[in-house]
């Protein structure tokens, strides 16, 4: 910095800056050391925890092949629980070779600043190394203390060894490079033999990842690394594929970026820039532990393709469910469980609606409408003992009936004998609805009342007396129900009157009829003749319905003649009517 072609004043100024540098590093505070030292321990004691999350979830694996019975179906079970614990060997191989170079470049470094890393001694606070590397244990760091470095703000070692004598460009001869290189394929080594897998006879997935480590914004570099793993050749499990995203995001650090007012300082260079001693074995001790993180996420993820229990349970609770409107004389069936669930991990769930989650339950509460069918759907989440998320579409079908009453007129409950009385069963609720009657016939019909088109029954009573229909429904399990007796008083047909008051001298048309205020629509009558008397003339009879002039030839206008109209019914049958009408002009 101080030397090359540089004028006496730059090369004054460059003096100045590393003696400046040099001072600030003697006068590191030990507050700021000490904070280095318990970061370090933290970090330690969080990789221990890693280990044993992934050696716990491959013991399952190894105790579950071995308590497995040896029949056909325990054999397929064997078979495939050791395809997964062989790829669990290849990822632990592989991680404790990174962690095993991690710890020679930490030796490395303490041994250059003449630290006593000889001595090895657990639990003694004068003694750097606790538990030197095991090669029996390959995946667990040396045990540290690194309260008891002596020089903890030696800081030219690690940038020597580490990164070079610039930060502006990695000494390929020193260790930086050569770590990056090596993290980064163990980043690639993971992800392509976690998620590349034969699964049944159909299932074949297949990853193959890139180096992504581009300076951009967080959710921008998460949504390109999952098109990366996610597009074509992949072919990713779908149950995979959260975990895979985050084995890569865990272990993406960006690889250039600003540092100093320096311009892309690659990621070992911002890192061991002049860092204390302290720092750079916290800063190594931290990417053993990323390691042996993303290593219990792939081996918990490998364990969970073997029903071995990866769902923990501390609480249990009844569970009742069943219909929730019954009627009299129904059949009533309720379902009574026991569930297990995790009061520390309640599911999430997710849906139209207020959702509230307690004791394992997720209540969803909304309000129906529309009518015909509604259908209601969500999800639901839980996450297994390492913490990878569950997540399932649910759904769930509701049949809206219209708010529906009636009332009814007990005194005119009336059935006409000889008439096709309409009738419409309303039963709110069900699937289908049928009638039956103990005096006549009933027989299902689609008619139109007051212009509406309605689906409903035609009631033809015979006898006398009271007619009784029974009225049954079924439910959507298409179980019968009985929604009660209706009685009906059975009567005949009321007579239809002559409609004309009059009649011209020149004779007219007669009509029978019971007069616009009838409900009985389906009946109507036609006029097959009759005949008419003039006073104590001799009766005329004609036929249809057209009275001739010739039959009032006799009549005088003002008074009064007698006729009789014969008629035949709609429904059947005819009869015949008298009445008298007044001649007119």
């Amino acid at each position: 910095m101080a030397g090359g072609k540089e004028t006496p004043r730059q090369k004054m100024i460059g003096m100045m800056y590393l003696v400046l540098t040099a001072l600030l590093a003697l006068n590191v505070s030990k507050q700021i050391l000490d904070a280095f030292v318990a970061i370090e321990e933290n970090i330690q004691r969080g990789s221990i925890t890693q280990l044993e999350r992934g050696n716990a979830a491959k013991s399952a694996l190894i105790e579950e092949m071995n308590s497995t019975a040896n029949d056909e179906s325990g054999k397929a079970k064997i078979k495939k629980i050791k395809k997964y614990l062989g790829m669990i060997e290849k990822i632990d191989k592989e991680a404790g070779s990174l962690i095993k170079y991690i710890d020679d470049i930490k030796i490395e470094m303490m041994t250059k600043s003449n630290e006593d890393v000889k001595t090895v001694k657990d639990e003694d606070e004068k003694v750097i190394v606790w538990k030197k590397y095991d090669p029996k244990f390959p995946l667990q760091p040396t045990r540290l203390n690194l309260m008891a470095v002596q020089a903890k703000d030696q800081f030219d070692i690690p940038m020597h060894e580490i990164v070079g004598s610039e930060i502006t460009r990695l000494d390929p001869t020193k260790h930086g490079l050569k770590l990056w290189k090596r993290y980064n394929g163990f980043r690639k080594f993971i992800v392509e033999t976690t998620g590349t897998y034969l699964e049944g006879e159909k299932n074949s997935w297949k990853v193959k990842v890139t180096d992504v480590n581009d300076n951009m914004p967080n959710l921008k570099l998460q949504e390109k690394i999952a098109k990366m793993i996610t597009s074509k050749p992949n072919k990713v499990n779908p149950e995979d594929e959260e975990v895979l995203l985050g084995l890569y995001q865990e272990l993406t650090k960006i690889e250039f970026a600003d540092h100093h007012e320096q311009k892309n300082i690659h990621w070992m260079g911002r890192t061991f820039d002049h860092a204390p001693m302290v720092g750079a074995l916290a800063s190594l001790s931290s990417m053993q532990n990323e390691i042996l993180s993303a290593r219990a996420k792939a081996v918990n993820l490998l364990k969970s393709k073997v029903t071995v229990g990866e769902f923990s349970f501390n609480k249990i609770q009844q569970l009742v469910s069943g219909p929730g409107v019954a009627t009299e004389g129904e059949d009533i069936e309720l379902k009574v469980t026991m569930a297990a669930y995790d009061s520390d991990n309640n599911p999430e769930v997710t849906g139209s609606g207020s959702i509230t989650v307690k004791d394992g339950i997720g209540t969803v509460k909304t309000r129906a409408s529309g009518s015909g069918e509604m259908n209601l759907s969500g999800t639901v989440m839980i996450r297994n003992k390492s913490g990878v998320e569950y997540r399932k579409p649910w759904s769930w079908k509701v049949s809206i009936a219209k708010p529906q009453g009636s009332i009814s007129l007990p005194e005119l409950a009336v059935l006409y004998l000889g008439y096709p009385n309409k009738v419409v069963p309303v039963v709110a609720g069900m699937v289908s609805s049928s009638i039956s009657i103990d005096k006549g016939t009933c027989t299902p019909s689609t008619f139109t009342v007051n212009g509406t088109s309605q689906k409903g029954y035609i009631v033809k009573p015979n006898g006398a007396g009271l007619a009784t229909i029974t009225l049954t429904a079924k439910d959507k399990d298409g179980k019968s129900k009985s929604f009660g007796t209706f009685k009906y008083k059975i009567r005949m047909l009321p007579r239809p009157n002559v409609e004309q008051t009059t009649i011209s001298k020149s004779g007219g048309n007669v009509t029978v009829g019971l007069g616009q205020d009838s409900p009985l629509s389906a009946l109507s009558f036609t006029v097959t003749g009759g005949r008419i008397t003039v006073g104590d003339n001799e009766p005329i009879n004609f036929t249809g319905s057209r009275i001739p002039s010739s039959a009032l030839a006799k009549a005088r206008v003002g008074r009064m003649v007698t006729v009789e109209i014969k008629y035949n019914q709609s429904t059947g049958g005819s009869a015949s009517v008298s009445t008298g009408l007044k001649v007119t002009q």
